[in-house]
């Protein structure tokens, strides 16, 4: 079949939306899920060195976050102009974009290799003057970026696979990703079978493993499952024209989740001031979190090119009722996971060998800040949607509002005329903020659908 037989076929043009949304998204919300397993995982067997080892992961997540926003956010830029190329039936713009995001790839890993090797350390000692926590963090966080070639090759590989609606593919590649990290970990951190006992540095070793085992397998599905474009690395030289279009759209999405690194940054400096234990329980909940948020992440890259794809078509009343149904099962699994975090906040700090300190801590500060869950679920689909619509600034506008301009600087403030306890309720205020900012922008934009 020709790729333009395959584009006129595209089920997310004709496929009724609700099956369509769920056929995107459940492989996609299973692989994210258990990619938010084994990152709690990876903190658990971490927590089994020390709280001192947990607190050096804390304080290098900002750090993985910015990596992870530099892959999404380029991916994003990317599955948004391939899927309105594929809509709009211009097949050659849609294979120069999905073979330009190879190029991509290879920029964004010498990127990081530099931070890695000359930046990484100051960033640590920047949140903590505690030597054995920044130490640890170095380990963990040099490996994590001089090896990021594979996690740069897995995101782009999988956004390929999600824009040409082929996501049963990804679920496989991140949950083997996913597995080989589960079982990596504690065979490295602690040197079993043979192995040699590594510590901090088997955690990130085992991470990028699994991260080049789903790149190859999201290569290899590609090659061989990807009928919709046509691969050609001598083709991989960019355009002015896609290169533009791509990150008109990518920026914004990286600035937007690169804010989130810049808040954890602010929020362990806050937090330190009080004592290590609280940067652990920050870094606690944002593993714990991820188990919440990661099905509608997986969810929204589900939505983007569907929602990209019938505005490449012009079909209104498809993204319309795309959106609603988004909305909707985020709104469900927000409440599952307020209801969760509570009910049993101390089981799930137990999960990381909490100790009392870290209990009288975190079981509060996982109830204040998971009020925020519902908003919070409402306002990650509207950035989404902004998105895909090509109006990313929007969304960069809501992340600004809420973590730089509300949440840092409540937090601050309540750091100085409250106590630790209630440094937490920020989070809850900041979503406020956002919802107010997405319900005005979800208006304008709808205009966008006047065809």
């Amino acid at each position: 079949m020709s790729a333009a037989a395959a584009t006129k076929e595209n089920k997310m043009g004709t496929m009724p939306i609700n099956k369509l949304l769920l056929n995107m998204s459940l492989p996609m919300m299973i692989a994210m899920l258990i990619q938010a397993l084994y990152n709690i995982i990876d903190s658990m067997f971490v927590a089994q060195i020390s709280e001192n080892a947990l607190s050096a992961v804390s304080l290098a997540f900002p750090m993985q976050n910015f990596m992870i926003a530099v892959g999404t956010g380029t991916g994003v830029g990317v599955n948004a102009l391939l899927s309105k190329s594929l809509g709009a039936k211009r097949i050659k713009i849609a294979n120069k974009t999905a073979n330009i995001s190879m190029f991509l790839v290879f920029m964004n890993w010498i990127l990081f290799i530099i931070i890695g090797l000359f930046i990484a350390k100051p960033f640590l000692a920047g949140q903590t003057n505690v030597g054995e926590i920044v130490d640890y963090g170095n380990t963990y966080l040099r490996i994590c970026c001089v090896a990021s070639l594979g996690i740069y090759a897995e995101i782009a590989l999988e956004r390929l696979l999600q824009a040409t609606g082929r996501t049963f593919y990804t679920m496989i590649t991140q949950a083997s990703g996913a597995i080989v990290n589960i079982i990596l970990d504690p065979i490295l951190i602690f040197g079993l079978f043979g192995m040699p006992e590594l510590g901090v540095a088997g955690a990130a070793i085992a991470t990028v493993c699994g991260q080049f085992v789903a790149a190859g397998l999201a290569l290899f599905f590609n090659l061989t499952k990807n009928h919709d474009i046509k691969f050609d690395f001598r083709n991989m030289l960019p355009t002015k024209f896609i290169v533009y279009n791509i990150y008109k759209v990518a920026i914004p999405s990286i600035l937007m989740v690169s804010i989130g690194s810049v808040m954890m940054f602010f929020m362990n400096r806050i937090l330190g001031v009080f004592t290590p234990t609280a940067i652990a329980v920050f870094g606690v909940y944002f593993k714990l979190q991820s188990f919440i948020f990661m099905p509608i992440f997986g969810m929204n890259n589900g939505m983007v090119p569907i929602i990209a794809y019938n505005y490449g078509a012009r079909k209104r009343e498809r993204i319309l009722h795309t959106i609603k149904l988004a909305v909707t099962y985020a709104t469900v699994m927000m409440l599952i996971g307020l209801v969760i975090f509570q009910i049993i906040p101390d089981k799930l700090l137990l999960l990381f060998d909490a100790s009392d300190n870290m209990l009288s801590i975190g079981v509060p500060a996982l109830r204040l800040i998971s009020i925020s869950f519902v908003l919070a679920g409402f306002n990650i689909i509207c950035s989404s949607v902004f998105q895909a619509l090509g109006n990313g600034v929007f969304s960069l506008i809501v992340s600004v509002v809420r973590q730089l301009v509300v949440l840092v600087p409540v937090a601050f403030l309540l750091s100085k005329i409250a106590t630790l306890g209630k440094i937490w309720l920020a989070f809850p205020i900041a979503e406020v903020a956002a919802l107010l900012l997405c319900l005005f922008f979800l208006r304008k934009i709808m205009k966008l659908l006047d065809f």
